[in-house]
């Protein structure tokens, strides 16, 4: 894990500074998102069964993929509407690229990061911290990840935290235990999210209200998941013990019948 970490971090930095000599334009891709993929390729590398072991999963696929890839953009909508009724302001950007390239490139570049954070961080901390303590603790590191941010005023940063760990929680949460499906389903919505963003907010300048604006949709987004999840265990938990209980009194209707 530690590999991992230190790889994308440090590979990462190699590439935001190679960027500039590329001219290939940040709202199309930020090369630093494949950081962690040279990470995982790294791990690959040097523990090969390991990872495999890993990005397969545990389980089959949840049926919840529909409902992770629809998040992303009520989150931008509750942002979008937050910040219009609070400026006055509404209305979408235009980028300077074809929008199908910006699109195909996000997700390239969104796969390139979730490979790293959500299908072999998480799993790896899922086993000792749980989905969701694997979840806080994969945002937190994915969040400091951005080391930029730490540049911008503090409550941008504090924000940026917030909504990074947030979306980590509806992910984490969303593809517990999922196999094959993880990578696209995590790339779907973090390609969504940045999309949704370079559409709709102007978080790239600095500006510290729509940054505030997202972290907060996010935040609600994550309880949502967080108090839904709780539920279905809940109920789960009960109708096995309802099952168990239904079993153990067998014996003793059969014997009353007899």
């Amino acid at each position: 894990m530690a590999v991992y970490v230190a790889v994308a971090f440090s590979a990462a930095g190699v590439l935001g500074a190679v960027q500039p000599l590329t001219r290939i334009p940040g709202e199309v891709v930020q090369l630093t998102q494949f950081g962690p993929a040279l990470g995982v390729g790294v791990v690959a590398l040097l523990w090969p069964g390991r990872l495999r072991e890993v990005l397969a999963g545990t389980g089959p696929a949840r049926a919840r993929g529909a409902l992770l890839l629809a998040t992303a953009p009520v989150i931008i909508v509750v942002s979008a509407a937050l910040h219009a009724a609070l400026t006055g302001e509404a209305g979408l950007a235009r980028p300077e690229a074809p929008f199908a390239l910006i699109a195909a490139a996000q997700l390239l570049g969104a796969c390139g990061e979730e490979i790293g954070w959500r299908c072999l961080l998480q799993p790896l901390l899922r086993t000792r911290f749980g989905p969701l303590g694997a979840s806080v603790t994969v945002g937190i590191v994915w969040g400091v990840w951005h080391v930029q941010i730490f540049a911008r005023h503090p409550v941008y940063a504090v924000s940026f935290l917030v909504a990074a760990v947030s979306m980590s929680v509806v992910l984490g949460l969303a593809l517990d235990l999922a196999g094959s499906s993880r990578l696209l389903l995590a790339g779907g919505f973090h390609a969504l999210i940045n999309l949704g963003m370079l559409l709709c907010m102007d978080e790239e300048s600095g500006a510290v209200l729509p940054m505030v604006v997202f972290g907060s949709s996010c935040l609600l987004a994550a309880a949502v998941w967080a108090w839904t999840t709780a539920r279905a265990a809940r109920s789960a938990a009960s109708g096995a013990q309802s099952a168990a209980s239904v079993r153990a009194r067998l014996p003793v209707i059969m014997r009353d019948v007899r």
